[in-house]
């Protein structure tokens, strides 16, 4: 599933490619045809994001929100000289016509069209997203502190703090050699502050190189456990393979429904 950084960076091209101008949306696979027709022609006034939750708000009022969840995807492709989309190819729930390219939307979660005060019902169920101006670590802390669950389950907790995924949460918790089963309670809010101004500094990384950077330079070496599309991370997805730091085996089980991957001696 498509993490924080992932969405801010969409809503950042997204503003890019068709913000203040009028977007031609359409579904070619017509699941989302009453909302493309409702929004078709208008001008994208303002794409943004909050956690894992993608807006693009239309004059008028209207909003398409979107969720990726496990399997959604923007595919992006030029407009050609003579001005005609190309066909679309697979299930392609929305399409969005810029006046020099267009995006083609596949596989969401949530695709659909809501007004502003809707939104605010949305964002009322998130915790701070580290990603925003806006948000308020404070909020995120109380939650932590007053809960029993595992904090590897509350960084995931999306309604703790909008955006982490899996990836960040594993590797935040290892790089602050925070054992991943330590109840909320027991987080200090010294190992907090840090652990959020780390978050901070992780996902702003993630919005401007697209991709997630979390090994440090001295402990990139050995196995590098590595797939296409996949991080260089510490103990993400390397369940077997040697620490970087310490060279204990990187140790993985379920949490609540969530692989979670952790060093034994590290975060002990």
């Amino acid at each position: 599933m498509p993490e924080g950084h992932t969405l801010h960076r969409l809503a950042q091209r997204h503003q890019r490619q068709f913000g203040r101008a009028p977007v031609i949306v359409t579904s070619p696979q017509g699941r989302f045809a009453d909302g493309a027709a409702a929004v078709s022609g208008h001008v994208l006034t303002r794409a943004d994001a909050w956690g894992k939750h993608l807006f693009h708000h239309y004059d008028g009022g209207r909003v398409v929100h979107v969720h990726l969840g496990l399997y959604g995807s923007f595919t992006e492709w030029p407009r050609p000289e003579d001005g005609t989309p190309p066909p679309p190819v697979g299930q392609v729930r929305m399409r969005m016509v810029g006046a020099e390219s267009g995006t083609d939307l596949r596989g969401p979660t949530v695709c659909e069209v809501i007004d502003e005060a809707e939104v605010d019902d949305v964002v009322a169920k998130l915790g701070p997203d580290p990603l925003r101006a806006d948000a308020d670590p404070v909020l995120a802390f109380r939650r932590i502190s007053k809960s029993r669950r595992p904090i590897g389950a509350l960084l995931m907790d999306q309604t703790v703090i909008a955006g982490v995924g899996n990836v960040y949460r594993s590797e935040l918790l290892f790089r602050h050699r925070i054992d991943p089963f330590r109840p909320g309670t027991t987080i200090t809010v010294d190992e907090f502050d840090e652990l959020w101004r780390d978050l901070v500094a992780l996902m702003k990384v993630g919005v401007r190189r697209g991709k997630i950077v979390v090994v440090e330079p001295e402990h990139d070496h050995g196995a590098p456990s590595y797939r296409p599309g996949r991080p260089r991370t510490y103990v993400y997805r390397r369940a077997g393979d040697a620490c970087r730091v310490c060279g204990t085996g990187v140790r993985t089980t379920v949490m609540e429904a969530r692989n979670l991957f952790w060093c034994p001696n590290c975060q002990s």
